[in-house]
């Protein structure tokens, strides 16, 4: 029986990975952005909160580019932040809480007061637009003068219908030919990890949690700048966009 210390973890770290860019083919990409953004702002050695960090994506690529940088990973998820702290094991650089973001007291748990950098990727579109709203206050508040927020995150401009029809026709029809050339979709994915010995309680949990996968609301990138406007940041503008997509940077 394989045990937790035995798990190939960079291999469960691969397969998300390859899960994931069944739905973003570009999802490297957006990384890169962001990590230029957190250089050309913060320098080398930010200290980030890994917002909704599922497995760690962000501090992992986050820490291969900076290796002085720390990361506090935050997720409510147990089976993946369980891949999460196989993976950065021992890293003292690393920090992973585990936390309910609808719950207002989470940045209680989170061991500093203040970060340079809150970086999260395909994680708030779960959200409601009231109760995402209500997190960019929060966020704006842990946030030091100066710092960054950035979302990379599925963000759909309802002003241009045609446009987006033609661009999910056009991705959904690459991804159904991706499948049928052995992708892994998100629902096989969790059925792999069901049935791993060491993931299998934690991805029992995580079901108990949060039920099937279920999207939130996705507003445009304009209402997301906005609202951060609003909540207390200084600047907020897109700095990298797919035809679906977009890393919205805002700076306290």
């Amino acid at each position: 029986m394989t045990t937790r210390t035995e798990t190939d973890w960079q291999a469960w770290q691969e397969s998300w990975d390859r899960q994931q860019e069944w739905y973003m083919p570009d999802r490297e990409e957006r990384f890169r952005i962001m990590l230029d953004m957190v250089e050309a702002l913060l320098g080398p050695r930010p200290r980030v909160l890994d917002l909704a960090c599922g497995t760690g994506s962000i501090t992992a690529r986050l820490l291969a580019r900076f290796p002085a940088a720390t990361s506090t990973g935050v997720d409510l998820d147990p089976a993946l932040l369980a891949i999460a702290e196989g993976t950065f094991a021992g890293d003292d650089r690393v920090t992973f809480v585990t936390a309910d973001l609808k719950d207002p007291d989470w940045p209680t748990r989170l061991p500093y007061d203040s970060y340079d950098a809150v970086l999260t990727a395909t994680a708030l579109h779960w959200l409601h637009s009231e109760p995402l709203a209500a997190l960019y206050g929060q966020v704006a508040e842990l946030v030091r003068d100066g710092g960054v927020f950035m979302n990379a995150d599925h963000m759909i401009d309802e002003t241009t219908p045609r446009i987006n029809a033609a661009e999910r026709a056009q991705r959904h029809a690459r991804m159904d030919q991706a499948k049928a050339d052995g992708a892994l979709d998100w629902a096989e994915w969790w059925q792999v990890a069901a049935q791993d010995p060491v993931l299998a309680g934690p991805t029992a949990r995580r079901f108990e949690i949060y039920g099937e996968h279920a999207d939130g609301d996705m507003p445009s990138a304009a209402w997301h700048a906005r609202v951060l406007r609003e909540k207390g940041f200084g600047e907020a503008r897109p700095v990298w966009c797919s035809p679906s997509d977009t890393l919205l940077l805002a700076v306290k």
